[in-house]
């Protein structure tokens, strides 16, 4: 797969760093339950392909992944049903995926829930609606690591998973009270809160520049 590196809405760079015409590199977004809809939304509005996945087959269009945020229990549920379990972990073993507060959980590589199933992608434990249930839903200002603006992320927080039991080769790359709330290592990145909710593109634009190439 050549190596690309997303620039604008019509623009893509080779290795050889010459102009190219654009290519279509189409980033999946897990449509079983949750917000999927506003990843679509925003990946759009910075120029991006970006389908919903359902079946396995749709994965083979696809050179990222975003499993979005919803009912983790549920989620993990029809991945299993949809038997999209075993190719997204194979998908997973080349190629890029972003999880969001469920997706997560559904990354982590141990969950303090038995109901739940994780894709084991990212050496971590997740834990459950740690920073509360829906009522104690909240937005924070956080401080994005690779960001050096100094501009912080109005991140909003909605039954978010916190994170623990990290393993040395994860990268954190923001924090919420010195709780680790994004993270990542290999091409992987995982988040508690959602980004997707805001009018900020900042995270999604990291992913597709750092780990999308």
């Amino acid at each position: 797969m050549k190596c690309l590196i997303f620039l604008t809405a019509s623009v893509w760079l080779t290795e050889a760093g010459k102009r190219s015409e654009p290519m279509e590199n189409i980033v999946g977004v897990l449509a079983l339950q949750g917000a999927y809809q506003k990843h679509i939304d925003m990946l759009h509005a910075l120029g991006v392909s970006a389908q919903s996945v359902r079946q396995p087959h749709q994965l083979t269009d696809c050179s990222a992944l975003i499993i979005p945020g919803g009912e983790s229990t549920t989620i993990s549920l029809l991945i299993q049903e949809y038997g999209l379990y075993e190719p997204i972990k194979t998908f997973a073993d080349s190629l890029p995926v972003m999880g969001v507060c469920a997706g997560l959980i559904m990354l982590a590589s141990e969950v303090d829930d038995v109901r739940i199933k994780p894709l084991e992608l990212m050496p971590f434990k997740a834990i459950r609606n740690h920073y509360g249930r829906q009522l104690h839903s909240f937005t924070a200002d956080i401080k994005l690591n690779f960001d050096h603006s100094n501009k912080f992320f109005h991140a909003p927080f909605i039954r978010a998973p916190g994170t623990t039991q990290l393993s040395p080769e994860i990268e954190v790359l923001a924090t919420h009270n010195d709780k680790a709330v994004m993270l990542s290592t290999g091409r992987h990145l995982a988040l508690s809160f959602h980004p997707e909710l805001t009018n900020d593109s900042r995270i999604h634009q990291y992913w597709l520049n750092r780990f999308c190439q």
